[in-house]
């Protein structure tokens, strides 16, 4: 084996899997579970206009409000920011603090990068272990409008921190390999 891909292999932690493969297996994974989000954004829009729509038409025209649906719209508008809260950070649609590294000599730019990347890693981590907490401890009480537990108001933001997790790795190690990471539509 030449040495460049005994490293390779030596990098990647896997007896005969090169370094490259691994990391193109990674991003094809982060891209489909970014594309699986964006359709669920999508659904998750329709289902957000049905549900006010049919709350409107039963104010206005059937002179009873469907109480459902106000609960049923706040909490697809939180499954709908939180999944593409996730994307945003993986197709670098967020604002960030990139804008100043352009005037940063190239050292001081690629440590910064690692350093924003590395802290919104930590960042996701905090956000989906305390949402699963905030999930557990409330679990037990029930939404009376939908009939369903309390606690499925902060499963999405477990799920998009844990998706930034995934999406922040997949941006070091697209650093690591001096890469981008693609857009999910591109």
């Amino acid at each position: 084996m030449p040495p460049d891909a005994a490293q390779a292999t030596q990098a990647a932690g896997t007896e005969g899997v090169p370094a490259g493969a691994l990391a193109g297996w990674y991003t094809r994974l982060c891209r489909r579970l970014a594309r699986g989000c964006m359709w669920l954004g999508i659904f998750g829009i329709v289902a957000l206009i049905c549900a006010v729509s049919w709350q409107v038409f039963g104010r206005y025209v059937l002179n009873s409000t469907p109480t459902w649906a106000e609960s049923l719209a706040l909490l697809l508008v939180l499954y709908v920011t939180m999944l593409g809260t996730a994307v945003g950070v993986r197709d670098a649609g967020h604002i960030g603090l990139e804008s100043f590294l352009v005037l940063a000599p190239e050292g001081v730019r690629l440590k910064m990068e690692y350093l924003i990347h590395a802290l919104v890693l930590a960042f996701g981590a905090a956000m989906a272990w305390n949402c699963v907490y905030l999930a557990q401890s409330v679990w037990s009480y029930r939404l009376p409008t939908l009939w369903i537990s309390e606690g499925w108001k902060y499963v999405p933001a477990a799920v998009s921190g844990v998706l930034i997790v995934l999406f922040s790795i997949e941006h070091l190690v697209a650093l690591a390999r001096g890469t981008e990471v693609e857009p999910s539509w591109s």
